[in-house]
């Protein structure tokens, strides 16, 4: 029975445009998964969109004195497209400035008020003198009091990963003008934690197969104690607070970003004709979730979103929530603000996706952070990519196509190695399931490289180009195996390269379907036709790497 997966995708910011850091982390290995899960048979929906009240865009636009929704906008539509050009097969990629959102997130919002998990309560938030008006977490930074990080929002410290409310800062000023800012009385809504410890502790210890970056950061939170935790902000940009007489604040978008998740799977459903389809991801106990995230939003999907699904009853917590660690450039993390960042439609402009989200998921920051290079990049295209996988593919096909008539040669007996290297696909097919079911989604890339080059050693070893002149039999065997192994590498490349996976499939079947045949080996018939080959991969010049790098220096 095929099972019900959702893949849930972080929300980015849209006050700027995406780079390598943000897709490396969330989307890339989200993909991979969907894809995975899609080609075994599983029922899967992968969603996520723009979140466009996080407080970066008012920022922004506060800057470019435009409205917030002009900057959300922009933005959105820049990330769409930058999602779509690198082949990530989003179900459905929205925004939370839908009808459909705002309408979950009241919903919601209204249920934890109906059923006692939220309270009214004072707060002393700062104040900005010259503004005139109260700043809301992003709007104000200071030092941590945790760590001593000397930028931490009013919202969560990047450095040390703890949440903070704006009056925990130390030195705090105002992001707009540097000022600082006095604190006065407002009353919020306030999200009663403590409500949920027992649970979350209880469901928390449970969850041994969890990334131990994510287990420890969560299970430290609660060590410490959860306490009530602000819904509600004076703010004008957001999703309105339900409730007569709060026409002048807006709910936290901490609170409505995590629902995301599910505004968007309702109206994935209702697109496809099918208003209850979520709820096989989100009600029935069959259901499995999967949150793919950085390590700064740890706490957000294993703390916070956990205790509004609590709050609200009936709905499924978290499988797992899949962290990465940073991927870093040049040393430091990629940023928007400093620009230290290769941005996603600057790179498409000069190379193809495939080899970059080849190149992203050999160096996937799952434990720890990693660093992108030119270098790296070049080498992996070059060395791995190209001249391993691509070559690979490219001598057998040429080979069979000029010996026999553009179709599948008739195999004769098979010996030792054409059955070793036949076993060699069965053992590739499994241990890139195994790895990838268990999110370790580098440990399954090298697997489906492994079988590229053991690929090249048989076909190394059998020389089918010299035994084609004097033993056509004996030639037609290996090339036979050879197509095979190539069967199998477009089924275990599938979830990487998509791109390049039914390209293949293109040379070696005259249907159009990739997905058809689900995790297997597809069986190669004689006589079959196939098509001549052409370059899978494009070899890059050596200069490329000064280039790029001068690239940045220059900026």
């Amino acid at each position: 029975m095929s099972r019900k997966i959702l893949v849930a995708v972080a929300w980015p910011y849209v006050n700027g445009e995406p780079h390598l850091g943000h897709i490396a982390g969330m989307v890339v290995p989200a993909d991979i998964f969907a894809r995975y899960h899609r080609i075994v048979g599983n029922e899967v929906a992968m969603v996520s969109g723009s979140d466009m009240h996080g407080t970066p865009t008012a920022l922004k636009a506060a800057e470019e004195g435009v409205s917030p929704e002009v900057v959300a906008t922009r933005y959105h539509e820049i990330w769409s497209k930058a999602l779509s050009d690198m082949s990530f097969a989003y179900d459905l990629y929205t925004h939370t400035h839908t009808d459909r959102h705002i309408e979950v997130a009241q919903e919601l919002f209204t249920a934890l008020l109906e059923n006692g998990h939220l309270a009214e309560a004072t707060q002393s938030m700062p104040y900005s003198t010259t503004e005139e008006r109260f700043l809301s977490d992003r709007f104000v930074e200071g030092t941590c009091p945790h760590c001593a990080h000397d930028s931490a929002r009013g919202d969560q410290c990047d450095n040390c990963g703890r949440t903070l409310d704006p009056i925990d800062l130390i030195d705090i000023r105002s992001k707009q003008d540097g000022s600082t800012p006095v604190f006065k009385d407002t009353t919020h809504y306030m999200l009663k934690l403590g409500d949920f410890q027992e649970q979350l502790e209880e469901w928390v210890n449970g969850k041994t197969e969890w990334r131990a970056n994510v287990r420890n950061q969560t299970l430290g939170m609660l060590r410490e104690g959860l306490h009530d935790r602000a819904i509600t902000r004076d703010i004008e940009w957001g999703v309105p607070v339900p409730i007569e007489g709060w026409e002048s604040k807006r709910i936290y978008v901490w609170f409505e970003a995590v629902l995301g998740y599910l505004s968007a799977a309702r109206a994935w459903g209702e697109q496809q004709g099918k208003p209850d389809e979520w709820k096989k991801f989100w009600t029935d106990p069959e259901g499995e979730s999967y949150y793919f995230q950085g390590k700064d939003n740890v706490s957000f999907h294993t703390i916070m979103l956990p205790s509004i699904l609590l709050g609200k009853g009936g709905l499924n917590l978290p499988t797992d929530v899949v962290a990465n660690e940073y991927l870093t450039f040049g040393g430091a993390d990629f940023s928007k603000s400093t620009g230290n960042a290769v941005w996603v439609s600057d790179f498409l402009t000069r190379y193809e996706a495939d080899p970059l989200r080849y190149y992203l998921s050999s160096i996937m920051p799952e434990t720890s952070d990693s660093e992108f290079t030119w270098t790296g990049f070049h080498a992996a295209n070059n060395n791995e990519l190209v001249a391993t996988f691509g070559n690979f593919v490219h001598r057998v096909l040429t080979i069979t196509t000029r010996n026999f008539d553009n179709s599948v040669p008739t195999p004769g007996e098979l010996d030792d190695a054409d059955n070793a290297a036949l076993e060699a696909c069965n053992v590739a097919l499994k241990e890139v399931a195994e790895a990838i079911e268990n999110r370790r989604f580098r440990d399954a890339l090298q697997a489906a490289m492994r079988l590229a080059r053991h690929g090249n050693q048989y076909v190394d070893a059998k020389e089918p180009w010299k035994v084609v002149k004097v033993d056509k039999e004996s030639a037609a065997t290996t090339l036979w195996v050879g197509l095979n192994i190539i069967s199998t590498l477009r089924t275990v490349f599938y979830p990487f390269l998509p791109t390049s996976a039914d390209r293949i499939h293109s040379m070696l079947f005259s249907d159009s379907d990739t997905l058809a045949d689900g995790w297997d080996r597809r069986d190669i018939v004689p006589g079959a036709p196939v098509q001549k080959p052409s370059p899978l991969f494009r070899k890059l010049d050596d200069s490329i790497i000064e280039e790029e790098n001068a690239r940045l220096t220059g900026k």
